[in-house]
């Protein structure tokens, strides 16, 4: 089992978790807006759920059907997690809804409060966790997790001190308009958490920063050659996808021209492991310019 999916298998379990106290808070009250956090827990556990099975798909090596991997299935169960994030607001909709027709008091809030207070907790501390862990595994379906979780986390926040206000107040009217907040808030994250998704699906080029990286990493490691032109990067899951042409002089031998390859994938590889790298070796009169450059 990979750390990925011990991962996955551990936010089951602290969703789980969470699951029992957010329920718990919402039927000892009552409250509209302790509904919306609670159901958007049910969406948690399905997400980590989702995420264990693309997890171990992705990690899947490659084969004759697939012969770059399997890893873009973390993106899909990205796409399905924002899905079900955008039914959950719905669904918070239509309590809200019902609440602000019905109006009802909240029973026994100090209980209900605290437990929910203790499940933010725990989310607030998986998230962090998550979070960490899906930057440094380039795993887009533990990213999205964590990010989802942090975004519960504010909710949660706003939802108890919005209900303690209220019961403080005396103004009942504020439950439904937190669970319709929270909604919208919801619905957003799905949204965004769906485009980040699809754009990772497109092969979307890595950030300026990292492609501006590779640009000097060959430039510094190509003495001999004289350019690299025509270069291109894509993001797929974990890994990050790198062409170009590489000219050197007419005479050099094949042997001379690898070894140019060579140390130009080593110096690479020693800064950015996940790298797949294709290096297209062209003569002389290829050349746009001279000096080396990464055009």
């Amino acid at each position: 089992m990979t750390n990925g999916e011990r991962l996955a298998l551990g936010s089951m379990a602290a969703g789980c978790l969470v699951l029992g106290l957010k329920g718990a808070a919402w039927w000892l009250t009552g409250s509209a807006a302790l509904y919306s956090d609670a159901l958007e827990s049910i969406v948690n556990v399905a997400a980590s759920l989702i995420a264990l099975v693309a997890l171990r798909f992705a990690a899947m090596p490659a084969d004759a059907n697939h012969p770059y991997g399997h890893d873009k299935a973390e993106f899909f169960a990205a796409v399905i997690e924002g899905v079900l994030i955008m039914v959950a607001a719905l669904l918070i909709f239509e309590e809200a809804w019902q609440s602000w027709m019905h109006a009802r008091t909240v029973e026994t809030p100090l209980q209900g409060l605290a437990m929910n207070a203790a499940a933010t907790v725990i989310n607030g501390i998986w998230s962090s966790v998550l979070i960490t862990a899906g930057a440094r595994l380039r795993s887009p379906a533990l990213s999205a997790d964590g990010r989802h979780l942090a975004a519960d986390v504010v909710t949660s926040v706003g939802i108890v001190a919005g209900v303690g206000l209220a019961v403080f107040t005396g103004r009942w009217f504020l439950d439904p308009l937190l669970a319709a907040a929270t909604g919208v808030y919801v619905l957003w994250s799905g949204v965004r958490m769906i485009s980040e998704s699809v754009s990772g699906l497109m092969d979307t080029a890595p950030e300026p920063a990292v492609v501006n990286r590779i640009r000097e990493l060959v430039a510094n490691s190509a003495a001999g050659a004289i350019e690299a032109h025509d270069l291109r990067t894509r993001h797929a899951g974990r890994l990050t996808f790198l062409e170009f042409h590489l000219v050197v002089p007419g005479s050099m031998t094949v042997a001379a021209a690898h070894q140019i390859c060579d140390r130009i994938e080593d110096a690479l590889k020693a800064e950015m492991g996940h790298l797949m790298i294709t290096i297209h070796v062209e003569p002389e009169e290829k050349a746009k310019q001279a000096g080396v450059p990464v055009l």
